[in-house]
């Protein structure tokens, strides 16, 4: 029996006339398209179908117990990640904010925290704006206040780096600064591009 798992969930899938794996592919992207949904991985038989492969596999007859596993996003996922992102950055525009009080009451472990944080969701915001550019005609994630997001974090990543070289040097005037003048407002903009997205 063939079977289908989507995002690790088995699901009934009746095979009509298709008599290749890429017949099957073909079909299932097509469902997908219709339910703007974007495939962003494929199983085959236990076995990853990456580019480099995919024409060789998908030539191959549809076997009576083929076992296809999909990884699939949706559009709403998506904005969905995108929202959550935007209540982050904006807590986390809060919490900069109070970096200069918080260093003065020496809660430098929490200052560190937020940091860490903050890293964490710039890369959870490259990894999902990633996915968001296979629905080129839903989201723009080209640009955050007309600079493209490329130039933003390019501009941002130096000021990141010297926040981490004021906090291990124990710069406390300069991690102030940094994180009330120049991350803070990064941080809201970004906040209020993802909320309308």
């Amino acid at each position: 029996m063939i079977e289908f798992y989507i995002n690790g969930q088995q699901v009934d899938v009746q095979i009509e006339d298709e008599q290749t794996i890429g017949d099957v592919l073909k079909s299932f992207e097509s469902t997908c398209e219709e339910n703007d949904a974007a495939v962003i991985g494929i199983t085959v038989d236990n076995k990853l179908i990456n580019a480099e492969i995919f024409d060789e596999e998908a030539a191959k007859p549809l076997g009576k117990d083929t076992k296809f596993e999909f990884s699939i996003v949706t559009k709403n996922d998506i904005k969905a990640s995108f929202e959550k992102l935007s209540e982050l950055f904006s807590e986390l525009a809060a919490q900069m904010e109070s970096v200069p009080v918080a260093l003065q009451s020496g809660k430098n472990l929490e200052v560190s925290e937020s940091i860490k944080k903050l890293a964490d969701s710039i890369d959870q915001f490259c990894h999902i704006a990633t996915l968001a550019s296979l629905f080129p005609d839903t989201f723009n994630t080209s640009s955050l206040n007309g600079i493209s997001f490329k130039d933003f974090f390019a501009d941002f990543s130096p000021i990141l780096k010297d926040f981490e070289d004021a906090l291990q040097n124990n710069d406390t005037v300069m991690l102030g600064d940094l994180s009330e003048y120049e991350i803070c407002p990064r941080l809201k903009d970004i906040s209020k591009a993802l909320q309308n997205m």
